[in-house]
């Protein structure tokens, strides 16, 4: 079955179909008052009594252009007020009508088609499954590197949680990330990359193993919390395994070695500091230079095929053609405004 993706809206249903009633609601009693105010312009032709009933009968018949003419405007005063109050009010509840209809029928189904064509045309977007505190704060930390929220798809089986990735402007889908169906409706195989974040180890591994076997050469991030889980969740194909409990540790073993040291691994972590850490591939200018002469920031590593090489190695005195850097470049935040942010 085809699930098609949602985004927010901007209204919700209830609110707009309120807003549209109520303002219909309010010009009709316009022409009501109106109308009850000049009946002595009205001519009933049954019974020559024009009564607050007869008043509002004839408001509903002229507001929907009906017309039977059972009652009319007689006086000249009784037709320029239809010609210049109550045909204004007419065009504008039935524009409400119209609008209504439009809305909730044309425009929605409009919407369904657009996401699916979206859904359809996926392409080096970014599959987030699972969207708990690990996942969520990724999708922040990625729209806060400047990654569109249209271009991040988000599964989850928790509608409360898909409605807080929704309200960050993500595509959303409700499902089951362990099934072959649910990955193949995000185009998994066309993904930039695929983070996963289950809440539990067991989940995180089987959906590892369904994204690894749909989608072979992506690459997986996972979230595990249990050190004898690691080697299972890179046997099951991720490419990046990351234990938060271990971070932990390393974060307080850092502070116990001084007191800036936990600090400035935070700091190195997230975009919203000094500096960050960067992964990108070689420039055609850099390659035969050192690692220590990239202009962009501070070379610390280089991947080269499988291997890795620190900047004290004797191969990171030349750059080559392939090679991956890991480099701390500056965001250009100083010290000021991140004490404003703070």
């Amino acid at each position: 079955m085809f699930n098609p993706l949602r985004r927010a809206l901007a209204v919700p249903v209830w609110a707009d179909v309120a807003l549209r009633i109520g303002a219909a609601l309010a010009l009709i009693s316009i022409v009501v008052l109106v109308h009850w105010l000049d009946r002595e312009g009205l001519r009933d032709g049954y019974d020559n009594d024009v009564s607050f009933l007869d008043v509002v009968y004839f408001t509903m018949i002229s507001i929907t252009t009906t017309g039977f003419g059972d009652i009319a405007p007689v006086s000249d005063k009784s037709r320029l007020v239809e010609a210049i109050i109550v045909t204004p009010i007419r065009l504008a509840v039935i524009y409400i009508f119209v609008g209504t209809a439009y809305n909730f029928i044309i425009k929605r189904s409009w919407e369904t088609w657009r996401m699916k064509r979206i859904q359809e045309r996926l392409e080096n977007h970014v599959v987030v499954l699972g969207y708990g505190v690990s996942g969520s704060e990724a999708v922040a930390e990625l729209i806060a590197r400047d990654t569109d929220p249209s271009d991040i798809v988000v599964i989850d089986s928790s509608p409360a949680r898909l409605a807080q990735a929704e309200q960050a402007g993500c595509n959303v889908l409700e499902g089951d990330a362990t099934r072959d169906e649910t990955l193949n409706a995000v185009r998994i195989t066309r993904a930039r990359t695929v983070l996963v974040s289950a809440g539990r180890d067991d989940t995180t591994i089987l959906i590892i193993l369904t994204a690894r076997h749909l989608a072979p050469k992506v690459p997986i991030t996972a979230v595990v919390r249990a050190d004898d889980n690691e080697l299972l969740a890179r046997q099951a194909g991720a490419d990046n395994v990351i234990n938060p409990v271990r971070f932990t540790g390393l974060l307080l073993a850092g502070s116990a070695q001084g007191k800036h040291i936990s600090e400035y691994m935070s700091d190195l972590a997230s975009v919203s500091g000094r500096v960050q850490l960067v992964e990108r591939a070689v420039k055609a200018e850099e390659i035969g230079r050192p690692l220590d002469a990239i202009a962009t920031g501070k070379g610390l590593r280089i991947y080269r095929g499988t291997r890795a090489i620190g900047f004290w190695q004797d191969e990171a005195r030349a750059l080559a053609a392939g090679d991956v850097i890991v480099e701390i470049t500056a965001t250009g935040q100083d010290d000021d405004s991140l004490a404003r942010s703070a």
